[in-house]
């Protein structure tokens, strides 16, 4: 990762008493994340968020694309597990799991990369104890008929909403200093409303869905879809 840049995230998350959810992948083959030289403490890093009360998100395998699968979210057509075979699921995820056994570190929930993940990838992850997913455009989290608890994952920056609670994506491997100065203006702005994962849990896990909830996750997925096909710049400036 980009480790000048995430000091400086770090520095400003710990400034302002934000918990995040920290995205850990078990066994990295994803050139694109090779930004920098590894650590050698790497996984001494990983325990130290966790000794603080950050929540550490098991965030795929080895974060290598292999299908063309967009999943139950939607929101990318391509995917470390979604559309694999249970079997194949399973055996990532304990390989997975064991590497953060022997690191010493516990998965608190899971985080797909590309957002792309199955039915399949839930049975695979109730198997081994996993039953929380950082993902999903609703406005709330809540638990399936499945007993998965989903802490929805919606915006990919600070911005005022009238109602939800809000799960904010940051990838900062390519973050220049004014998006540093940005991410810090956003936590001044918002740190006083920004919960940790086990206040959400405890406000949260027994509600359920609503239709509401549905409604309102495919009108987001509708919105950046046509966001990402470029029609939404466009109708803008016509606007």
């Amino acid at each position: 990762m980009n480790w000048p840049i995430w000091a400086e995230v770090e520095g400003a998350l710990l400034e302002f008493d934000v918990k995040p959810i920290m995205a850990v992948v078990p066994d990295n083959q994803d050139t694109e994340l090779e930004v920098n030289e590894p650590k050698r403490d790497f996984w001494s890093e990983v325990r130290a968020w966790q000794r603080r009360g950050w929540t550490i998100g098991l965030h795929g395998y080895q974060h290598r694309y292999l299908t063309q699968d967009a999943g139950v979210v939607g929101i990318n057509k391509y995917s470390e597990f979604s559309a694999l075979s249970l079997e194949e699921q399973s055996d990532k995820i304990r390989r997975s799991m064991k590497i953060f056994e022997k690191e010493g570190v516990k998965a608190d929930v899971w985080v797909a990369p590309g957002h792309s993940f199955d039915d399949t990838t839930l049975m695979a992850l109730r198997s081994v104890g996993i039953k929380c997913v950082s993902d999903g455009l609703f406005p709330y989290p809540y638990t399936d008929s499945n007993g998965i608890f989903w802490i929805p994952q919606q915006m990919w920056r600070f911005r005022y909403m009238p109602f939800g609670v809000w799960t904010i994506c940051c990838h900062i491997n390519r973050w220049t200093a004014r998006d540093i100065q940005k991410f810090r203006l956003g936590l001044r702005r918002f740190h006083h409303a920004i919960a940790d994962f086990s206040e959400v849990v405890a406000a949260y896990s027994n509600r359920q869905k609503s239709r509401f909830d549905d409604f309102y996750a495919r009108l987001h997925l509708r919105i950046l879809r046509t966001s990402q096909s470029g029609l939404l710049p466009l109708l803008r400036r016509v606007i």
